[in-house]
């Protein structure tokens, strides 16, 4: 198993929520201190201000002259753990995104063409999903037109950062989070937007080869009311350790089932997922219903048009894991794959789980719907079809 906790020490995570029981169970003991360097502020805050801020406190407002901080890595575990002078915000460690988890993001993609321009792949759908990803996290919504013109100006000014092969892409992150620097459970009075650029090629390594998935059986993405169906990095925080089982059971990605009835299939890590029925024309391709715990995917809404644009007939429905299972054994479900902006599209060539058997889908390979599909949108995204649906828009 991974040893993410400590080096040497072989635990699981089902393992250590299951215990109950803290990881290091002892006393503390006054020497613990010594192993932690004393680094004080030379100028700490005078004593009559000091005074002044004992006199009146209010709760999470102000903050001493010194914090402890240290450091964990894989390869050495906890160390380097010191007590450093500090400043009126705690060195930025009180803002709100790190103690109660106001923060959203979003990704798209620019893309360079053939003729040197670069555009953009539906940036008012992923502004329009960050704002009800702001409004669900109580953060003020980001104006379209501050969002795509952040876009634009971040794009032109970094356009040589895009590169001109058709398998990658500027990847834009953007970030919106409460950074007020207070303790207390409200929306932050300060908000912080944010918007940065990474050159990406291809998500998975070896370009697009199935995956094999782990389906959760223990743990869930998301439950009716709660934060599904925005892009918030508590939701990602929250998958990890589900990933983490899946990668210790061989699988390089997890399934999600729904909360209520652990039956429906929802989505892969934070992918959606579709399912192609039969072949060739008269194929059906189908992905789970939006129902508030799924997150409403850019790439999900597009490939439900390009599918039907392409013939073929498309549903939003639930589909049981039993029914997976079924279909694939007896050749009902032919392919079944994975979209998103990162990825495009990552079909599923094999399944894994404790309770629901094993099973591959097809021959295990990409099935030829799949890569029609991320043919005729990558197409699109990199100048190569016609934008019928005028989803691309142009920075330079």
């Amino acid at each position: 198993m991974t040893q993410y906790v400590h080096p040497g020490l072989d635990i699981s995570a089902a393992d250590i929520v299951k215990s109950g029981k803290p990881l290091y169970p002892r006393v503390p003991r006054d020497s613990d201190a010594a192993s932690i360097k004393v680094e004080p502020d030379v100028t700490p805050t005078p004593v009559e201000r000091r005074n002044e801020i004992l006199a009146a406190p209010g709760f999470g407002k102000y903050f001493t002259d010194h914090l402890v901080m240290a450091t964990w890595t894989r390869e050495a575990g906890w160390g380097d753990a010191r007590l450093v002078g500090s400043d009126s915000s705690a060195g930025g460690h009180a803002m709100n995104a790190l103690h109660y988890g106001q923060s959203i993001f979003e990704g798209l993609k620019a893309y360079r063409q053939e003729d040197g321009s670069v555009w953009t792949f539906r940036p008012e759908a992923n502004s329009l999903r960050f704002q009800r990803s702001a409004y669900r996290l109580a953060l003020p919504p980001v104006p379209t037109d501050l969002f795509i013109g952040a876009i634009e100006a971040l794009v032109r000014q970094d356009i040589d950062w895009v590169s001109d092969d058709p398998e990658k892409s500027l990847y834009l992150r953007p970030l919106e989070f409460g950074a007020e620097n207070a303790l207390g459970v409200k929306p932050s009075d300060k908000v912080q937007f944010v918007l940065i650029a990474s050159p990406v090629g291809a998500y998975f390594s070896g370009g697009v080869k199935p995956v094999k998935v782990w389906i959760s059986e223990e743990f869930v993405r998301a439950a009716p009311g709660g934060t599904g169906e925005a892009k918030c990095a508590g939701n990602y925080a929250a998958s990890l350790l589900a990933q983490q089982d899946a990668a210790a059971k061989g699988c390089d990605q997890v399934v999600w089932m729904d909360a209520l009835e652990r039956r429906y299939i929802e989505e892969m890590g934070g992918m959606n997922l579709f399912f192609v029925y039969g072949f060739g024309a008269d194929a059906r391709v189908v992905t789970p219903a939006l129902t508030g715990t799924l997150l409403p995917g850019v790439t999900r809404d597009s490939l439900l048009t390009l599918a039907g644009d392409l013939g073929y007939a498309v549903e939003e429905g639930k589909i049981s894991v039993d029914q997976w299972r079924e279909g694939a054994t007896s050749g009902e479900i032919t392919e079944v794959f994975a979209c998103g902006t990162a990825a495009v599209i990552t079909p599923v060539g094999s399944v894994e789980s404790k309770n629901y058997g094993s099973w591959t889908m097809g021959n295990g390979e990409p099935g030829p719907i799949s890569m029609q599909l991320r043919a005729a949108l990558v197409d699109i995204q990199t100048g190569h079809a016609p934008d019928v649906h005028n989803w691309m828009h142009r920075i330079s």
